[in-house]
């Protein structure tokens, strides 16, 4: 068998066959699966139907939403669904949702099988999104074929999911679902009453009662309805286990990285960064990753940053934009449903262009650039000393920070203001605004009347 399930169609009815045991009111669990069939999917159905059969509940009901399994051991989950004691319903829904890849092989493996109007089942193949040439569509059609018959559905016309995609009334035409059900609520008050197969013999349902009276008579559940969803920590696993995901905080957390080098900060928006490829590194753990495309797109980070430093666009933007569209096309294998669409690979490059092309040396040049000032035309100017003069310091001048220095006599402390006496090379002469040393302003004469040829004094 293809994918391993236990025991023949027959072993898995039961030896009921002919007495149908009834279901008593242990409670209904729905358990929603939504996305890719990974680890923490797969763990999420594993705990909600071994819940169930230890307690004896009356149905496990299954929302499914999904275009394939991705790293999970698809058997281990058919096999589960097909051999619980307590029957599993699986329904395709909300309108719009779709059962493909190894979540046609569950769908199959189910009791019972709705679809809701607008969504579809099928095509099985590929079974595994990160293995697609795994299995042969021969194979898989021959299971979906055993699956089908096992529960009184049309094996042969099953077989052809592994190839072909079916919509809700077509699929109920050929009779490889059960019908089509366009909510929940709708799905547990049906099966009322019904009959269904399961790995201990047939069951009986009992699932809804009727309240009211003439035209409000409706039906609703006679007992608990449960959902089972993923908690925190598995609903981040299961996010970070997406290409999107992956690819989206790979170039974001390198991009931050790069940002705090130029930044010289504290290190949060490194600390963001490091997370951020943490992250997509779990991803990639899981996924079909070319890891010499994503040294690619690492490499397209550091080319854009040298320009950065540089100051301008040059040889290594170009590299670095060629580069990280190569890394980007390439960096995911296995199935085409697992690769990028086009259009958030054009922002995430767009993006981050724009970033290293526009922002960051705008950034850098507003970080680190001191404005140009005449030299001369500070004598005189008062600033602030933002390091005290004591006798070397920093004052600011017209915004811009200057090392100053002052006589030994006259410090300036921190905050004070000071007035500029002379200008040499790079460094200010300045004493306090008010109470300057006059043997100082006499020593800068002094080097001025020395510098034009007179006498040293």
């Amino acid at each position: 068998m293809l994918l391993g399930t236990a025991g023949s169609a027959a072993a898995l009815t039961g030896s009921g066959a002919t007495r149908a045991a009834s279901s008593g009111q242990g409670g209904i669990t729905v358990v929603q699966l939504q996305g890719f069939l990974d680890p923490p999917l797969a763990a999420l159905a594993r705990h909600s139907i071994d819940g169930a059969n230890a307690s004896h509940a009356t149905l496990v009901l299954i929302q499914l939403d999904s275009s394939g399994a991705l790293a999970t051991d698809i058997d281990a989950l058919v096999q589960l669904v097909h051999q619980s004691h307590v029957p599993v319903a699986v329904w395709v829904g909300p309108s719009g949702a779709q059962a493909a890849g190894g979540a046609t092989l569950v769908a199959e493996a189910a009791s019972v099988l709705f679809v809701s109007q607008g969504s579809s089942l099928g095509p099985a193949q590929p079974v595994r999104l990160d293995q697609p040439h795994a299995v042969t569509d021969g194979a898989v059609g021959d299971e979906l074929r055993r699956l089908a018959a096992s529960r009184g559905r049309d094996g042969d016309r099953a077989s052809t999911l592994a190839t072909t995609s079916l919509g809700a009334s077509a699929a109920a035409a050929a009779r490889v679902t059960n019908g089509s059900q366009p909510t929940i609520g709708e799905v547990i008050v049906t099966l009322d009453g019904e009959t269904v197969p399961t790995a201990a013999g047939p069951v009986h349902l009992s699932t809804a009662r009727v309240i009211g009276t003439g035209r409000n008579r409706r039906r609703q559940p006679n007992q608990e309805v449960v959902f089972a969803g993923l908690g925190l920590g598995a609903r981040l696993q299961h996010t970070l286990l997406s290409s999107r995901v992956t690819y989206l905080l790979l170039v974001a957390g390198l991009a931050l990285i790069a940002f705090e080098f130029f930044a010289a900060s504290v290190g949060f928006a490194a600390g963001v960064g490091a997370l951020a490829v943490l992250g997509a590194g779990y991803g990639a753990s899981h996924l079909p990753v070319s890891w010499w495309a994503a040294a690619l797109i690492a490499a397209a980070i550091v080319a854009f940053s040298v320009d950065v430093q540089a100051g301008g666009l040059g040889f290594w933007t170009a590299v670095g934009s060629v580069t990280l569209l190569v890394g980007s096309l390439t960096l995911f294998g296995g199935s085409t449903r697992l690769h990028v669409p086009w259009w958030e690979l054009a922002l995430v490059l767009a993006a981050t262009l724009l970033f290293f092309v526009g922002a960051l040396p705008a950034f850098v040049r507003s970080r680190f650039s001191t404005p140009t000032i005449g030299r001369e035309g500070l004598v005189g100017e008062l600033g602030e000393a933002e390091v005290a003069v004591d006798p070397d310091g920093v004052v600011v001048i017209r915004g811009s920070r200057w090392r100053a220095r002052t006589n030994r006599a006259t410090p300036i402390a921190a905050g004070a203001r000071a007035r500029v006496v002379s200008v040499e090379g790079l460094v200010l002469e300045v004493e306090p605004e008010e109470g300057g040393a006059r043997d100082h302003r006499e020593r800068a004469r002094s080097r001025h009347r020395d510098a034009d040829g007179g006498a040293p004094v």
